[in-house]
């Protein structure tokens, strides 16, 4: 079940429209704080830019919400950045949109478009993915049978996690939860019986998604 979508890595797209430059970054962030570093890091990247327009949204609930015009006519910019991550369920990240004029007015509607449109290249510059509520099942095994299940085509029931290899291997199955009798089916046939669950729990599992 998918819990919110999300950033995974900091990326970086650009797009113009009628001779301004949009340049849009993204970057995952967990809190305010580390929000606001990355906004102060862009602002003193492009600090000879017209506009730096930041957005926020923090929390699986989506309970920190927050943009700023930079300058913009109020409510262009980055109050519909806010409102375009909240509807299409992002949260977890910071977006700033760097803008150098390019001399022809876009106009209040043209703002709103050109913004919104520079910061979903971003995110999609910025390796999104949907927060999935999984089970995730611990497993140890030999190098000979890992082979065989990492080999296995799973058909999207149940995604290989958490490698470590040491004497033996261990991984985590994330599956839904209504797939954990086809799942131990298939472990068992495909070990002759001899694995067993080492543990358990519900955990996030991040599935990338395209834009």
């Amino acid at each position: 079940m998918e819990v919110y979508r999300t950033v995974l890595e900091q990326g970086s797209a650009e797009i113009v429209i009628q001779k301004s430059r949009f340049i849009a970054y993204a970057s995952p962030a967990s809190s305010r704080e580390e929000a606001e570093e990355f906004i102060r890091t862009i602002r003193k990247k492009h600090y000879n830019a017209t506009h730096n327009v930041p957005a926020m949204v923090i929390g699986d609930k989506f309970q920190l919400q927050w943009g700023s015009d930079d300058g913009e006519p109020q409510g262009t910019s980055g109050a519909p950045i806010v409102q375009m991550l909240v509807n299409e369920h992002f949260t977890n990240l910071v977006i700033v949109v760097t803008r150098y004029f390019g001399g022809t007015k876009l106009g209040t509607g043209g703002l709103v478009r050109a913004y919104t449109q520079a910061a979903k290249a971003g995110l999609a510059a910025s390796q999104p993915a949907a927060m999935q509520d999984k089970l995730a099942i611990s497993y140890a095994t030999d190098y000979s049978t890992f082979s065989r299940i990492s080999a296995f085509p799973f058909d999207g029931k149940a995604e290989i996690a958490d490698v470590e290899y040491t004497d033996q291997v261990a991984f985590h199955l994330f599956l839904e939860e209504s797939d954990r009798a086809a799942i131990t089916e298939i472990m068992a046939g495909l070990t002759n019986g001899q694995i067993q669950p080492l543990g358990e729990e519900h955990r996030l599992f991040a599935a990338p998604i395209e834009l």
